[in-house]
């Protein structure tokens, strides 16, 4: 199960079988401003994975940003989802988020990247 409103996506899945794995996790975001980086978003994954609860924020610059289920995806791997599970395969509500991330930092197709990021 997965739904979508602006600045915020919940996933939820349960296991089929006891060889399965469950995780019910949200990811919030807000537009934020680091000192070093400039505009971009604060991204806030919570819930749980496995049972076991999980809070962890992290800041992607505006070029950036939409990076968030690949940063998403190793947190909840850090806390027990299988390495082979990725969060961006919810595609409809992770395309809606993407296109509100999009929105929100007033991105454009062409806008430029900051070369540091590539590397």
């Amino acid at each position: 199960m997965a739904t979508f409103e602006p600045g915020h996506l919940h996933i939820e899945r349960h296991a089929l079988n006891k060889d399965d794995f469950s995780y019910n996790l949200c990811i919030d975001y807000v537009i934020a401003t680091d000192p070093k980086e400039g505009k971009g978003m604060l991204f806030t994954v919570h819930g749980s994975v496995e049972g076991k609860d999980l809070k962890e924020d992290f800041f992607l610059a505006k070029d950036q940003a939409f990076d968030f289920a690949r940063h998403a995806t190793r947190i909840a791997q850090k806390y027990g989802m299988p390495k082979e599970a990725s969060i961006a395969r919810m595609h409809k509500v992770y395309d809606e988020m993407f296109e509100d991330v999009r929105a929100q930092l007033d991105v454009k197709s062409g806008d430029p990247v900051k070369p540091e990021h590539l590397e």
